[in-house]
């Protein structure tokens, strides 16, 4: 009996032996596991943050990127309208050279006539003409007729002579016009050249930040980033439009103003961009370096780059209204600088990282976001 009992004990403790050392080596697996899992968890965050680090620095490369086609823009434009101009002056000048060229004709033509008249008459020997004892009165009469031939000879080749000048004046001044437009075509070619070596620079940035946002969530996260970054934005510039002086405003001109740039809305006021991000303003698609014009008069309080927006221009109207302007190519105006109604501001393009070219739009009243569509035809 003791025997048994004493079997039976052995046993139990030999199983309670072994199932405390599998529990054990249970444990050991899971803890084993989980610091696996916490070593993964890590990693992620870590590759989160070095992710996110390398999205900002990216982000700034495309600030830097986009002032510099900006920079590059503008010269060009600057360089087309100087263009512009010599090629006018050019044409101006074809025109005074044809008027000139038949003034002198026909100058020459009524010298010649005069001289061939003056030839036909022979020569007169004005004491001869007193000797032959003619009536006093014809002798005055024919050297009064011969003064005037001869003052009208005269003249003619004085004017002759100033006409030629002025031609010769004409054909240097094309010359020199000629030479600048030389110029000036050798410069456009070399900024247009640095525009488009600056742009490859940009796309290679571009395709870089795209890489870093792989998610959804990161891609929300970014224009919630940009959202604030606007708002940020709009505040101080209401808070610049408080030193200016008052202007009319929008409130009179609903519905009657022109629209900035030609095109067609690609996002309209309030539609859905991402999740809960609704498009406070509208998306205007237009080929990139057309003209973007003021819609109101006012005076611009921010022209520079803005996260998510590009290169941006915001113009006060006054009575708390503003007019946005963003993804622009080159911004034309600088900040204090007042604008007119239809003035070319700035160039349609696609900066804040865009792959489309177009104009953001918005108009605000203080502060708050309005539908263009009710202010713009």
């Amino acid at each position: 009996m003791k025997k048994r009992l004493l079997f039976k004990a052995s046993i139990l403790a030999g199983f309670l032996i072994l199932s405390s050392s599998v529990q054990s080596a249970d444990l050991n697996k899971r803890q084993s596991e989980l610091k696996a899992i916490q070593a993964q968890i890590n990693q992620q965050q870590s590759s989160l943050k070095d992710s996110s680090r390398q999205r900002e620095k990216l982000i700034s490369l495309l600030k830097r990127d986009e002032q510099a086609i900006s920079s590059a823009a503008q010269k060009v434009n600057l360089t087309q309208a100087s263009l512009s101009q010599v090629n006018s002056k050019l044409s101006e000048l074809d025109v005074e050279k044809i008027q000139l060229d038949k003034r002198r004709t026909t100058q020459q033509k009524t010298l010649s006539k005069q001289l061939s008249s003056a030839y036909l008459a022979g020569n007169h020997d004005y004491s001869k003409m007193m000797l032959n004892q003619q009536n006093p009165a014809t002798v005055e009469r024919m050297l009064a007729y011969y003064q005037y031939l001869n003052n009208a000879r005269i003249a003619a080749i004085t004017n002759l002579k100033s006409t030629i000048e002025q031609l010769d004046t004409v054909k240097t001044q094309q010359v020199e016009e000629q030479q600048k437009l030389n110029a000036l075509i050798i410069e456009q070619k070399q900024q247009a050249e640095q525009l488009n070596k600056e742009q490859s620079q940009r796309q290679q940035t571009l395709a870089q930040i795209q890489r870093t946002l792989t998610s959804k969530g990161a891609e929300l996260e970014q224009m919630q980033i940009e959202e604030a970054s606007l708002k940020r934005l709009i505040e101080q510039a209401l808070l610049a439009a408080k030193d200016n002086p008052q202007m009319d405003g929008l409130a009179k001109k609903r519905g009657q103003l022109n629209w900035p740039t030609k095109g067609h809305l690609a996002s309209k006021f309030g539609s859905r961009r991402s999740g809960q991000i609704r498009w406070k303003g509208v998306v205007i698609a237009a080929p990139e370096g057309r003209n973007i014009t003021a819609v109101a008069p006012g005076t611009v309080i921010y022209a520079d780059w803005l996260r998510g927006f590009g290169m941006v221009m915001v113009v006060d109207h006054g009575e708390g209204y503003m007019s946005l302007y963003g993804h622009a190519q080159a911004l034309l105006i600088q900040p204090g600088e007042t604008v007119q109604k239809g003035e070319s501001i700035a160039l349609v393009g696609s900066s804040g990282g865009q792959t489309e070219s177009g104009l953001y739009f918005e108009i605000r009243h203080k502060g708050q976001a309005v539908n263009p569509a009710k202010y713009c035809r």
